[in-house]
C-alpha cells in the first residue's frame, strides 16, 4: 500500500495521522457522551437522558417538544464517588494524551533531520523509532480506556453521583456514546502512524542519493 511506503516523503502522512489522533484524543476527553443513560423516572422533569463522560456528567430534561435543558456537573479523579472504571479511563487517557503529544513532537524533529540536514550514507538508524513506540503505547492506552468504559455498559455499573446531580445510581437502559467512537478512531490513527514510522527504511533513501 502507498500509505506504508518506506520513503521519507510518506512519513509526513504518519505525522499528519498522529496529529489528528492527538486532537481527537483530546476532544474525546472533554466530550460527555461516553455513556448514554435513559432514565425511567427522572427527578427533575419529563423523560430525560443523561450523558456520562470521563470528566463530567450531563442530564438533559425535556421541558417541551422544542426545548431541552442541559445541566452538566464536573468531577475529578480525586472524587471518591467516581467509579473505578471511570478513574482508570481518566488516567489512561491523560497518559495517552501526553505520550501522543511527545511522540508527535518527536516526529517533527525526525522530519527536520531528514529534510533540513544531509543524510549520511552509512546512517541506517530510523529516526522515527521513538515516535512509533510512543504512538503505539498511546494507542494501547486509549484502547484500554475504551474497554474499561465498554464493558461497564452492559453490566449497568453503579455510579454514585452527588445528591446535587439529581441522578439515579443506575439507568433504566444505557448504550455506548459517540465519544467512545471518537476515542476509537484516535487509537486507530495512532496505531497507523506508528506502523508508518516504523516502516521507514533509511537504506532506501541512501540508495537514491547521487554519487559524488
Amino acid at each position: 500500500m502507498a500509505l506504508f511506503n518506506k520513503s521519507a516523503n510518506h512519513q509526513i502522512r504518519g505525522f499528519a495521522l498522529a496529529t489528528i489522533a492527538w486532537i481527537m484524543c483530546s476532544a474525546s476527553m472533554g466530550l460527555p457522551e461516553w455513556r448514554i443513560w435513559y432514565l425511567e423516572e427522572p427527578k427533575v422533569s419529563s423523560p430525560s437522558v443523561a450523558f456520562i463522560g470521563i470528566w463530567r456528567a450531563c442530564i438533559c430534561n425535556h421541558i417541551d417538544n422544542s426545548i431541552r435543558q442541559r445541566v452538566c456537573h464536573h468531577y475529578s479523579y480525586r472524587n471518591a464517588l467516581v467509579p473505578l472504571d471511570i478513574r482508570l479511563a481518566q488516567h489512561l487517557l491523560l497518559i495517552a494524551n501526553i505520550i501522543g503529544l511527545v511522540g508527535t513532537i518527536r516526529a517533527v524533529f525526525a522530519l527536520q533531520k531528514l529534510y533540513m540536514e544531509k543524510l549520511q550514507k552509512n546512517d541506517d538508524n530510523n529516526p522515527f523509532v521513538l515516535s512509533a513506540v510512543l504512538n503505539a503505547v498511546a494507542s494501547t492506552f486509549i484502547f484500554l480506556a475504551i474497554m474499561c468504559n465498554y464493558f461497564s455498559v452492559p453490566n449497568k455499573e453503579v455510579v454514585c453521583f452527588l445528591p446535587s446531580f439529581q441522578m439515579p445510581l443506575f439507568p433504566y437502559a444505557q448504550r455506548v456514546g459517540s465519544a467512545m467512537g471518537v476515542a476509537s478512531v484516535s487509537a486507530i490513527l495512532f496505531l497507523l502512524s506508528a506502523i508508518i514510522f516504523i516502516s521507514y527504511c533509511p537504506s532506501m533513501e541512501n540508495e537514491n542519493l547521487p554519487l559524488v
